[in-house]
């Protein structure tokens, strides 16, 4: 999708409609897959990932009542805060993240769902510290050992969620994951629900399970899952942003 009323960009009208009509979709696959999970749809986040897209998207989320934004790259989801900044908002930043990005994702981010290193931590808690602002944090478990896609080891877990817990200006929130591509997902959320119970043990208002994208979500509600990222299922594939 472009923005500028390019020949190609559907009328705002028509965009509303389609997103609208994908969120029902989306809705209705949470509630029947709470219903089989023996869950109430209300525990369930729904976060809209926006990458790509517009901020002329994110004010029609806005306007549906779906307020939870996630942005992968801190290049589109600086702006974007800015252009959406006198909107009700909450940004989380979901994508992989450089230390010298910490800064920046600070002056803007609610939450960060990536944190995988102690390295990660303390400049976050510098950034946060100067900006006078609490970052709620999750600890990011890989479940299959593909370092590019970030993640600490299960064992690396409690270390860093104990360094969270410590560092000035942030709060630990739970963990996030991400299932192993071309696998089921049904044995990864399950190790991850093990993860965040041991946890919970030691940080019992970590509760947030940010796990299930548009292709695995049942599997993730299955698994006690808090937190949904849909970014496809919302919006469609991919498109390049024209400003």
């Amino acid at each position: 999708m472009t923005s500028g009323g390019t020949s190609g960009a559907p009328r705002p009208d028509e965009r509303r409609a389609e997103i609208a009509e994908s969120l029902g979709e989306v809705r209705g696959r949470i509630a029947a897959a709470c219903a089989a999970a023996g869950r109430d749809p209300a525990e369930l986040t729904l976060i809209a990932v926006t990458k790509t897209f517009p901020a002329s998207d994110v004010r029609l989320l806005a306007g549906l009542g779906l307020t939870e934004v996630g942005e992968n790259r801190d290049q589109e989801a600086r702006p974007k805060a800015a252009e959406c900044a006198d909107l009700p908002l909450t940004w989380h930043f979901v994508g992989r993240l450089q230390t010298n990005k910490a800064r920046a994702v600070a002056s803007y981010a609610d939450v960060v769902h990536s944190v995988d290193r102690s390295r990660l931590v303390t400049a976050l808690s510098d950034a946060a510290a100067r900006s006078g602002r609490t970052l709620r944090c999750l600890v990011q478990v890989s479940l299959d050992e593909a370092e590019h896609r970030g993640g600490a080891a299960p064992a690396e877990v409690p270390a860093l969620a104990d360094a969270i817990a410590a560092a000035e200006g942030l709060e630990l929130g739970g963990l996030m994951a991400v299932a192993p591509l071309g696998a089921d997902p049904l044995p990864a959320f399950e190790r991850l629900a093990a993860v965040a119970a041991r946890l919970r043990r030691n940080h019992p208002d970590a509760r947030i399970v940010s796990a299930g994208m548009s292709g695995d979500l049942e599997q993730a509600i299955a698994c006690g899952a808090t937190h949904l990222r849909i970014g496809t299922a919302l919006l469609g594939g991919r498109r390049a942003i024209v400003r």
